[in-house]
């Protein structure tokens, strides 16, 4: 799982994580699966998945930024149980990510972007994902211990942390702490997943590592680009560019895993 960087792949991961930043910031979502699934469709789909912990790291620590430290304090009491046990779950998606063929891994990402897609969309409601609506009963140790250990395992492998975000999203909480809780979560992750990466050895040579500290910088930018067209795009325009994207990248990602392309 080695990347050779040249002058051209350099420009396209660039480009590919500042879109991807754009993306999140004029959508609200879609940073990590845009970015992973459109390298996934260039590169080894492990090194694209590890590529991206350190540009999803620096995004969502930017908007963890913008809870206050009493939100901070509060909100990280009382979702420990789920950060906790999506660190745990997450580790052991990473552990199985590298042992799987390259095929399987390829067809495994095309299928959570086109399910991300099923989620997202509109046009066709389709039932909810299986979230707890008890408040009581979702807000207790048992229950955020096992949303948070399987959404870590599909996270872990995929970058794709659907049901986490679809979790916290329940707790009705305002928009803006919303996005905070979720940021807050996703920085614990993959915080411990830089470590874990390395300790994995999916970081098998220093380019990559350097490549995806450097890949930060243009993600931030586009979030910060993406957040000011915000404004000036319909909701309905950004989600329909949005996830018709995400479903020709999920199409590629199958056939060619499937060996058909």
């Amino acid at each position: 799982m080695t990347l050779a960087l040249s002058v051209e792949l350099v420009a396209t991961i660039a480009a590919v994580v500042a879109v991807a930043g754009a993306v999140n910031g004029v959508a609200g979502f879609g940073f990590a699966v845009v970015g992973t699934m459109v390298l996934a469709t260039t590169l080894d789909p492990a090194t694209a998945v590890a590529f991206m912990i350190l540009p999803m790291f620096a995004v969502n620590v930017a908007l963890v930024g913008d809870l206050t430290r009493e939100e901070l304090r509060s909100c990280g009491t009382r979702f420990a149980p789920l950060l906790v046990a999506a660190l745990v779950g997450t580790i052991l998606g990473m552990a199985l990510l590298d042992r799987l063929p390259e095929a399987p891994v390829r067809v495994l990402l095309g299928l959570v972007s086109l399910g991300f897609v099923a989620s997202a969309q509109r046009a066709f409601p389709l039932p909810p994902l299986p979230v707890v609506s008890d408040r009581e009963v979702a807000d207790t140790p048992l229950v955020m211990g096992a949303v948070g250990a399987v959404s870590g395992v599909l996270f872990g492998a995929t970058n794709v942390g659907v049901q986490l975000v679809a979790f916290v999203r329940s707790f009705d909480l305002s928009h803006g702490l919303f996005v905070g809780v979720v940021a807050l979560v996703f920085v614990g992750i993959n915080g411990l997943r830089v470590v874990a990466a390395g300790a994995l050895g999916l970081y098998p040579d220093l380019g990559l590592a350097l490549a995806s500290v450097a890949a930060a910088v243009p993600a931030v930018a586009g979030v910060a680009l993406g957040k000011r067209l915000r404004a000036r795009v319909s909701e309905r325009l950004r989600r329909g560019v949005v996830l018709g994207l995400l479903t020709v990248i999920g199409v590629r990602l199958i056939l060619g895993g499937a060996g058909i392309v």
